[in-house]
């Protein structure tokens, strides 16, 4: 399994937010592509950049995100809004490993199953879970929908991988959702990324013995949490 910190992008910083409330930020750092390269020299290999701005329909970091994918080492996976064909283009175009899908990809499926085709193995399905329901619109909106119904149903596409994050766990520092980690790595074919309230080694190493094939880290990082030097070590791969 590998780690992967995330830079979570608003208002041009660098933040954390608790429990998916835009409300409850802890974090703010004033310079992102900074961050992302202290992670590079750290030692991590891979990046996970949102664009919470652009998740909620305001004013997008989109210059911000160029300079990290043009300035940073890593491997960066970037989402947050991204709704339409032509901003995957230039993600991908600017230097993106894989483009994030998250409300768009989850309300619309065929419209999802269309950028799948049109880009084989570079797209990943975020589903934001609250309980067991997704929850799309920056977390505002709730479906009648469970996250392994969700999973079952993408296993037809050819998705990079699917990403979970446990909105209800997330920036809390309490641990993250086992049981719903175990869940979602049975019901998909495809790599599972876990993102929500990881808080140390254990709960990192207890992710791995169930397969989860990536760990996407915030306030445990950015608060000390946890070692990152540590992380980047036992989890490089």
């Amino acid at each position: 399994m590998i780690a992967i910190p995330a830079v979570d992008l608003r208002d041009g910083a660098c933040v954390q937010l608790v429990g998916g409330s835009y409300a409850e930020e802890v974090v703010r750092l004033e310079n992102p592509p900074a961050v992302a390269r202290g992670w590079a020299e750290i030692g991590f290999r891979k990046l996970h950049v949102v664009d919470l701005d652009a998740a909620t329909g305001a004013s997008a970091n989109g210059s911000m995100i160029e300079t990290i994918l043009r300035d940073t080492p890593m491997d960066v996976q970037v989402g947050g809004g991204v709704r339409s064909r032509e901003e995957i283009e230039r993600l991908l175009g600017a230097g993106a490993s894989r483009v994030v899908l998250g409300t768009r990809a989850v309300e619309e499926p065929d419209w999802l199953a269309s950028v799948v085709a049109a880009y084989p193995g570079a797209i990943m399905v975020a589903a934001d879970v609250r309980g067991r329901n997704v929850v799309t619109r920056g977390w505002a909106r709730t479906l009648p929908l469970d996250i392994v119904e969700l999973a079952t149903e993408l296993n037809s596409l050819s998705l990079a991988g699917l990403l979970v994050t446990a909105v209800d766990y997330e920036g809390r520092m309490g641990g993250t959702d086992l049981a719903l980690m175990d869940d979602v790595v049975a019901a998909s074919k495809f790599p599972v990324t876990a993102s929500g309230g990881i808080t140390s080694l254990f709960d990192l190493r207890a992710l791995e013995c169930r397969g989860v094939s990536a760990a996407v880290i915030g306030m445990a990082l950015y608060t000390g949490a946890i070692d990152p030097r540590a992380v980047a070590q036992e989890f490089s791969a």
